[in-house]
């Protein structure tokens, strides 16, 4: 990557924001407002687009930056499960996810403002949960936690401990890919 480039963070997630300041980079953020009701497809292939389409909204008004667009989804049996609309769908998600594997997809989407370059792609994490009580569903859903979180859970918060383990990127169930960013931001 050019370092005269500024980097933009197309994403109001403080997940997101965590994530790439732990990788060291410096950024702004600059949220777009894309609609997400209207993509269609595969789960990754929703995820993708939606990276796609918050990348572009912001990097067609910056200059001399590295846009990222991210979007993350989880899916279970091949149907995404997204954020929850209240308390009573939290636990409607994590009894559906108790016991079972399913996929945390992360679109993610660079833009060169400079050069026009896009890059895009999807990264899929496998995560298994154990068996879940009632109570514990509960419990853990009446602490809001789960609100605003696709698939109702933060690997990172009071959810870690429903995880058996997970087969792929940790950064990618926390919301970013760190790893493929890596990769895509020295390509870019």
């Amino acid at each position: 990557m050019n370092s005269n480039l500024r980097i933009v963070l197309a994403s109001g997630s403080p997940r997101r924001r965590e994530i790439l300041a732990r990788l060291g980079y410096k950024f702004e953020i600059r949220v777009s407002d894309v609609r997400e009701d209207d993509a269609r497809g595969s789960v990754r292939d929703i995820v993708t687009e939606l990276a796609k389409r918050k990348a572009h909204a912001v990097a067609a008004s910056e200059r001399d930056a590295v846009v990222i667009g991210a979007d993350t989804l989880v899916a279970l049996d091949g149907h995404a499960l997204g954020k929850p609309a209240d308390t009573g769908d939290a636990v409607r998600i994590l009894t559906l996810l108790s016991g079972r594997a399913h996929e945390v997809l992360s679109g993610i989407c660079l833009i060169n403002t400079q050069t026009n370059t896009c890059l895009c792609d999807c990264v899929c994490t496998k995560v298994y949960f154990r068996n879940l009580s009632a109570e514990e569903i509960l419990s853990y859903a009446r602490t809001g936690e789960p609100l605003d979180k696709a698939g109702a859970y933060a690997i990172q918060g009071g959810a870690k401990a429903f995880v058996e383990k997970y087969e792929g990127s940790y950064d990618n169930i926390v919301g970013f890919p760190s790893e493929r960013f890596s990769e895509l931001i020295n390509l870019i």
